[in-house]
C-alpha cells in the first residue's frame, strides 16, 4: 500500500497559506494587460514599479511585430536543442550582434537566462578549480556552482579584501572563475570592477560578469558593466538576459572563441534544452537595434531613476547603496514587506517584497524599479503612496 510520504512532506509546508490566510500574500498576481508602466489587476489600474523592462520595450509595437514576423517565417517553435536541428539563420545573425554589442569574439545564446550561468559556470570548473562567488550573486550563478565540481569560495558582498583572501586559498596553477553581477539585482549598487580586474591580474584569475540587470543601463549605448568602467577587454565573460531591457526571453553568454567552443560542446543546459523560439530571437535583435537607435531612453532612466532615489532619500527612507533604477526600500521584516505590498496594491502600486534567501533575514526590502518610460508624475504618485503606506506601518 503505497503511503505517499512525499506528499505528507509537501502538505507540511504552509508558508504561503499562512500569509494566505492573513491577507498579505504577494505573490502569483494574474496581470491582464501587457508589461506597462501601467498595468491592469483585477480590472484595476496600477502603476507598475516592480518589473525589470528597463528600457520600456516589452510592449513595443515594433518588437511585437518583428515576433510576428518570425512566426510567419519560421513557426512558433525549433522543436530541438541549438546542438542538433534548432540553430535558425536568425539565431546566429543575433549572436554576432551580441559579441558586436559587447566587444567579444562569439556569443551563443541560451533560452534562458538562467540556463546561461547554470550551463556555463558548472561547465568550466573542474575538480582542482575554484569559484569565487559575491555572497550576494545571483541564484543562477549560485546553483551553477552547485553542479560545478570546482570549489566555491564566497567572499563579502563586494569587498575586494576579502575577494583577495580567498584568492590567496587557491592553487596558483589552477583555474580561478571570479563570477559576479554587474549590477545586483536587490540592492541595485554595482561591482567595484577595477579593483577587481586588478586583483584578477594579481592572481591570474578569469572574470565573468553577469549583466542581465546591466545591459540598455550602464555603458556606452547600454552596453554593459565592463563598458561602463572601459575595461572589456579585462573582463573574459560576459553573460546577459533578454528579459530585461529587451523585453523578451532568453540570454547569452559572450568570450573569446576557445571558451564559446568549450560551452557549445559541454555546457548542459544550452545542449539538452529547446533553442530560442523565432519569435523571441527577432524581438531581442530589435531591441538591440532600438537601443542603440534611441539613446534617449536609457538617458531618460536614468534621469527619472535619479530623481526617485533622492525623493525617496529626502522622506527618510533607507536606500542602501543603490546607484541604478533598481532601489530597495528597507523593512527589515519580511511580514512588514507582505503587508506594505498588498497595501499598496489596494492603493494602485505594483512594488515586490524581497525576502530570505533572496537577501539575509535583517535586509528585507520592498525592490522599487524604474523603467525609461515611466514619468516624474507617476513617481511623485508612488513615492506619496509608498510614504503613507510606510508610516502607517512604522517603519519612517
Amino acid at each position: 500500500m503505497k503511503t505517499h510520504i512525499l506528499s505528507r512532506k509537501c502538505a507540511q509546508y504552509r508558508t504561503p497559506q499562512i500569509a494566505q490566510e492573513q491577507g498579505i500574500y504577494p505573490y502569483y498576481k494574474p496581470i491582464e494587460s501587457e508589461q506597462s508602466t501601467v498595468v491592469k489587476i483585477h480590472g484595476k489600474d496600477v502603476l507598475m514599479f516592480g518589473s525589470n523592462s528597463y528600457l520600456g520595450l516589452s510592449n513595443d509595437p515594433r518588437l511585437k511585430e518583428a515576433a510576428k514576423s518570425a512566426i510567419d517565417k519560421y513557426g512558433t517553435s525549433c522543436s530541438g536543442s541549438r546542438f542538433l536541428n534548432g540553430t535558425l539563420d536568425i539565431h546566429v545573425e543575433l549572436e554576432e550582434k551580441l559579441a558586436k554589442l559587447v566587444g567579444k569574439e562569439q556569443a551563443v545564446c541560451f533560452s534562458t537566462g538562467f540556463q546561461v550561468n547554470l550551463g556555463v559556470v558548472s561547465a568550466l570548473c573542474g575538480r582542482n578549480d575554484y569559484l569565487l562567488l559575491d555572497r550576494l550573486d545571483h541564484a543562477s550563478i549560485i546553483e551553477g556552482s552547485r553542479l560545478s565540481f570546482g570549489k566555491p569560495l564566497k567572499y563579502a558582498h563586494n569587498d575586494m579584501a576579502n575577494l583577495e583572501l580567498r584568492l590567496q586559498q587557491c592553487d596558483p596553477e589552477s583555474v580561478k572563475l571570479i563570477v559576479a553581477d554587474g549590477i545586483f539585482s536587490m540592492e541595485g549598487d554595482i561591482v567595484p570592477l577595477p579593483e577587481m580586474v586588478a586583483l584578477a591580474e594579481k592572481y591570474d584569475a578569469d572574470i565573468m560578469i553577469d549583466d542581465a540587470h546591466s545591459l540598455g543601463v550602464l555603458g556606452h549605448q547600454g552596453r554593459g558593466t565592463a563598458d561602463h568602467f572601459g575595461l572589456t577587454d579585462k573582463v573574459d565573460l560576459i553573460m546577459g538576459t533578454f528579459s530585461k531591457s529587451f523585453g523578451s526571453l532568453g540570454g547569452f553568454i559572450a568570450a573569446d572563441f576557445d571558451t564559446i567552443n568549450f560551452l557549445k560542446h559541454n555546457a548542459r543546459s544550452l545542449i539538452f534544452s529547446a533553442s530560442m523560439p523565432p519569435s523571441n530571437v527577432a524581438s531581442v535583435s530589435k531591441a538591440i537595434d532600438i537601443m542603440l537607435d534611441e539613446p534617449e531612453r536609457i538617458q531618460h532612466l536614468w534621469d527619472v531613476s535619479n530623481y526617485a532615489r533622492q525623493q525617496f532619500k529626502d522622506r527618510g527612507f533607507d536606500t542602501g547603496r543603490s546607484e541604478t533604477p533598481i532601489i530597495p526600500l528597507f523593512v527589515r521584516s519580511s511580514e512588514k514587506a507582505f503587508w506594505l505590498c498588498t497595501r499598496l496594491l489596494e492603493d494602485g502600486i505594483f512594488v515586490t517584497p524581497v525576502i530570505a534567501p533572496a537577501v539575509p533575514e535583517n535586509d528585507v526590502l520592498i525592490r522599487f524599479a524604474l523603467m525609461a518610460t515611466h514619468t516624474f508624475e507617476q513617481v511623485d504618485e508612488a513615492v506619496e503612496k509608498i510614504t503613507k503606506a510606510f508610516k502607517e506601518a512604522g517603519i519612517l
